[in-house]
């Protein structure tokens, strides 16, 4: 894997929602110790995870990015869901309440996108969602949580290029950001 690099292509959040769920994650994580729980800083929507490029490739995926149009939208999220079994679920997310099918367009320009520049297409569904927390084992029983905080709507400007750095911090380092101001 020496030389490549993992990336995915995502919506930040706004300061103020990070704030919210920094307390939020911190309750989580006392009553529910058996998953890992997000660090604030961290937190994102992905739009396409591109996984590990050679530079080139990452560098063909960034080209074809700056083609992706689209106009700023507005986004809200709430409401608490998991992936997995109900009482055992692997991840704990956020999900879009407002702009879903914008962001979800968005996201299949993204793809589009990244199959112009030689990925192979992405075999899951886009499910816009922001995760909270992960599993630390299969099978661990999630406890009632409390709920999360209100979270300010927002208005999309932009979408970045990730490089993800396993293990180190910052964890995820924006190499690129795309403005959102022209119609596709």
């Amino acid at each position: 894997m020496a030389g490549r690099i993992r990336s995915f292509v995502a919506l930040a959040l706004p300061e103020q929602n990070l704030a919210a769920l920094e307390g939020h994650l911190a309750d989580c994580a006392r009553e529910a110790p058996g998953y890992r729980w997000v660090e604030p800083d961290s937190i994102h929507l992905t739009l396409r995870f591109l996984g590990n490029l050679e530079p080139a490739a990452l560098e063909r995926v960034r080209a074809e990015l700056s083609s992706v149009g689209g106009a700023p939208f507005d986004l809200a999220l709430d409401g608490r869901g998991t992936f997995g079994p109900r009482t055992t679920p692997r991840v704990v997310w956020i999900g879009v309440s407002a702009g879903l099918e914008t962001c979800a367009a968005l996201a299949g320009r993204i793809e589009a996108a990244c199959q112009q520049a030689g990925l192979e297409p992405e075999p899951r569904q886009f499910r816009a969602h922001v995760t909270l927390a992960r599993a630390r084992a299969e099978g661990e029983r999630l406890p009632a949580l409390p709920d999360p905080p209100r979270l300010v709507p927002w208005t999309v400007e932009d979408f970045a290029l990730y490089e993800s750095r396993l293990r180190q911090q910052p964890r995820y380092v924006v190499l690129e950001r795309y403005a959102l101001s022209r119609q596709p």
